[in-house]
């Protein structure tokens, strides 16, 4: 622990200096597995939290708010005066501040040591503590079955099977409005963007998330003035003519008291206080009181059904539903973002998914015991150098894929673009998506080539300009020729082209 205010300075300095070497020769290495990149990513994001810390620190050090680092700074007898000002130095108060930092060491031999010899290999080699369900296999897939029977027992939602789940969680836009006003949906909600903004965090640490959702707040704001957020172009809530259809209760499903009174005193009372109306009364009075919102715009309604502290016309209710309106569909906004952000796992989950229901029970048992072992054996196979004869290339877990599918895909075969810089690519499948990939496209934008369906398979810059200049001439016969079929017509009518024409306008003949 630093001894005085200014070497407390030099030390965070220092600090932020070697945190920031660490995290360069950190990202220089490469993960060898899933796990492993997760692991180096969390310690990168730890100290970078840690840098951010120490620097918020230094701040206030500077920023010297109770005078301490400067009554610290005029202890040592140093003074100054204008630019061409004399300085001193109080050498009695130096030699006892030396005498200090010596005792401190002193008592502490091996902090200097540590300070300087400290390379940062045990942070390196630390394993940050990330939890994940089991179903979520460390990363690669979501677990949200709590969210698939929140979903399919609420009113909101129907019975559907976990797979289609996957595809209609994201899908909030068909919600209809009224059901979108229920608590229910709303926790649902709040719900789902947790756990969707929890796993990113989990699985993607490096991601300024709160940047994100900054940008993402200015442009749904712009959105909900124009009236065009998704699933939400026919909200009327501001003009004030919210009903109990949009509320709680639908009030389309009844026509007199008696239907209203079954619901229960319970759910009456809810209605009622989500439109600003009294909620007292008898079960019979509730639900008088609510068929009269079914007909009645709230504005045109008596003072005498409103509660303490509403307006008689309804507006300031209406304004409290358009806020709330407004934070559903805000977090609807947040989770579609979110969608975006993970669509390859959300897609991956789903095939992971549909894999399991086509295996029996001996297979998914056989499965589990497997990964089991290796997540048991992942480190010491790590550790060890990996036994692979055959030069295979490895899979997502870092281990050599199994010889059938490498066979099966070809990844022995060889393909060389020209376009691409002579780039390789293994395996049929591995050479046909590159065509529409970054590097081919902007080889094809340096010869000055579209790069469209015409040039698939070809990888030759000569085949590739033979082609191109064989298209520019069919479509130079085939193109319209404005000077030469462009019709025009003199006084007398006569007919020319627009050549012919523009020659005899030049001339004075025309």
């Amino acid at each position: 622990m630093a001894s005085t205010l200014l070497e407390l300075t030099r030390s965070s300095h220092e600090e932020v200096e070697r945190l920031e070497r660490l995290v360069v020769k950190d990202l220089q290495r490469e993960p060898t597995s899933n796990r492993e990149r997760l692991f180096q990513s969390h310690r990168v994001r730890n100290m970078i939290d840690r840098v951010i810390e120490t620097t918020n620190k230094l701040v206030e050090i500077y920023e010297d708010k109770d005078r301490a680092r400067k009554d610290e700074i005029a202890a040592l007898g140093v003074k100054t005066a204008g630019s061409g000002g004399t300085s001193t130095l109080n050498y009695s108060g130096f030699y006892d501040r030396l005498k200090e930092i010596r005792e401190y060491h002193r008592r502490n031999p091996s902090a200097r040591i540590v300070e300087v010899n400290d390379d940062g290999e045990e942070i390196l080699k630390e394993e940050p503590r990330i939890e994940f369900s089991g179903e979520e296999s460390f990363g690669r897939y979501l677990d949200m079955h709590e969210l698939y029977n929140e979903y399919v027992n609420s009113k909101f939602g129907e019975p559907i099977e976990y797979s289609a789940f996957l595809d209609a969680f994201s899908q909030t836009h068909k919600i209809p409005l009224h059901l979108k006003q229920m608590r229910q949906y709303r926790d649902y909600l709040e719900h789902l963007l947790e756990y969707l903004v929890s796993f990113f965090i989990r699985t993607q640490p490096l991601q300024d998330l709160d940047r994100i959702f900054s940008k993402l707040q200015t442009e749904f704001e712009e959105l909900w003035a124009a009236k065009k957020v998704r699933g939400w172009e026919n909200n009327d809530m501001e003009n004030g003519h919210t009903s109990v259809q949009e509320s709680v209760i639908d009030l389309d499903y009844y026509s007199s008291v008696e239907e209203l009174i079954e619901l229960g005193p319970q759910r009456l009372k809810e209605g009622l206080a989500a439109l600003g109306l009294k909620t007292g009364g008898t079960v019979q009075q509730r639900a008088e009181r609510v068929l009269l919102t079914k007909d009645t715009p709230l504005e045109q309604l008596d003072k005498k059904h409103f509660s303490k502290g509403s307006r008689s016309s309804g507006n300031n209710n209406a304004e409290q539903l358009n806020d709330s309106a407004k934070e559903v569909a805000l977090m609807e906004f947040k989770i579609q973002k979110m969608c975006e952000l993970l669509e390859e796992t959300i897609v991956q989950t789903k095939e992971n998914v549909e894999k399991k229901q086509a295996l029996t029970y001996e297979e998914m048992e056989a499965e589990r015991e497997e990964e089991e072992v290796q997540a048991d054996t992942e480190s010491d196979d790590e550790e060890q150098q990996m036994y692979n004869p055959l030069k295979l290339p490895m899979g997502w877990d870092g281990k050599p894929i199994p010889y059938w599918l490498y066979k099966l895909h070809g990844l022995g075969q060889e393909f060389k673009c020209e376009i691409c810089g002579n780039h390789s690519y293994w395996g049929r499948r591995a050479f046909e998506r590159h065509f529409k990939e970054w590097r081919h496209q902007h080889g094809m934008r340096c010869l000055n080539i579209p790069n469209t369906k015409n040039f698939n398979e070809i990888t030759s810059i000569q085949e590739a300009k033979v082609l191109w200049e064989r298209i520019q001439e069919r479509q130079g016969v085939i193109k319209w020729r404005p000077d030469l079929e462009e019709e025009y017509e003199d006084r007398e009518g006569n007919i020319y082209n627009k050549k012919t024409y523009t020659d005899l306008q030049r001339q004075g003949l025309i």
